[in-house]
């Protein structure tokens, strides 16, 4: 498949699209809620047969290998990976993929819009929640979309070394996040309920935004713990000052997600460059290399 059929929204994926603007999103989430928390042995354990049949899971890389051991299947979803397995790649100037999943949309922020699928963008300002001072670290930046598949690891980890500024839930719809949506629903990912934490780095602000998605069930941190649900109706902040400081290393958890999503990362002006690589489309894993940062005369104008 080439990129151009890749990226042309077909007919099923346009009727798929009337589809979810029908369902009731928040409804069908809060049941999957509950049902992937039933700890009762023969239910738990045909959900977690299911699912890794179904999509293919692999869980020999997994820190307990035992299906029928995890206590529910939402604990099998969110599960830790043995030492060793996503090994860091380069060094402090390499900006490593924060998850697994695959690349759906990279690139430049042009005139405040961030591409979602071709003939598709969106708002920066939106996506970070309407406020100018977010928006203006990022106009002209870079950013990397990576969506998540429920087969992939869904723990979500630092880029580069940071320290937690804010914090803020905006909500909103939980439409499909995978390739077919992005293609047919309009400011998607402005239009889902979304996690935006803004660290501060050596290289500037860094943006990582955890966007929900139709049955994910939880959007949380390693600091705060689970944010959602409840799927709030208002937007709130938290702020972070030196005595609430949160400082996360390059390659620690920062959060997850309790079903298949995606992140979003952006850095502002030209301070990072991708590598060239990477391609609409192709999988990555978290600690591989997505871009080297730049300083000095070597950050393009």
């Amino acid at each position: 498949m080439t990129d151009e059929d890749r990226n042309a929204a077909s007919l099923s994926d346009h009727v798929k699209g009337v589809i979810q603007r029908l369902l009731p999103h928040t409804l069908l989430t809060a049941i999957m809620y509950h049902a992937t928390r039933v700890r009762w042995r023969p239910w738990k354990n045909w959900q977690i047969r299911w699912f890794i049949g179904r999509y293919g899971v692999d869980v020999s890389q997994a820190s307990n290998t035992d299906p029928e051991s995890y206590e529910h299947f939402n604990a099998f979803f969110t599960r830790s990976l043995r030492a060793g397995s996503r090994p860091l790649a380069g060094g402090a100037e390499t900006v490593q993929c924060p998850a697994d999943g695959a690349i759906s949309a990279i690139g430049d922020i042009h005139a405040g819009r961030l591409l979602q699928a071709k003939g598709r963008d969106y708002s920066l300002h939106a996506l970070l929640g309407g406020d100018h001072g977010r928006t203006a670290a990022f106009e002209g930046g870079r950013f990397v979309t990576l969506y998540l598949s429920p087969r992939d690891y869904h723990r979500v980890h630092m880029p580069v070394d940071g320290r937690l500024r804010e914090m803020t839930y905006i909500p909103g719809r939980l439409f499909s996040v995978n390739f077919s949506t992005a293609r047919v629903i309009a400011d998607l990912f402005t239009r889902n309920e979304r996690l935006v934490c803004m660290f501060d780095t050596d290289h500037g602000p860094m943006a990582l935004i955890l966007v929900g998605a139709m049955l994910v069930s939880g959007l949380q941190t390693v600091w705060s713990g689970p944010v959602s649900p409840p799927h709030g109706q208002a937007m709130r902040t938290w702020r972070y000052d030196n005595e609430t400081a949160v400082q996360l290393s390059r390659g620690q958890e920062m959060g997850r997600f309790n079903a298949g999503s995606t992140v979003i990362l952006l850095f502002p002006g030209k301070r990072v460059r991708w590598l060239d690589t990477l391609q609409v489309g192709a999988g990555v894993q978290m600690g591989e290399g997505l871009a080297r940062l730049l300083s000095g005369s070597a950050a393009e104008g």
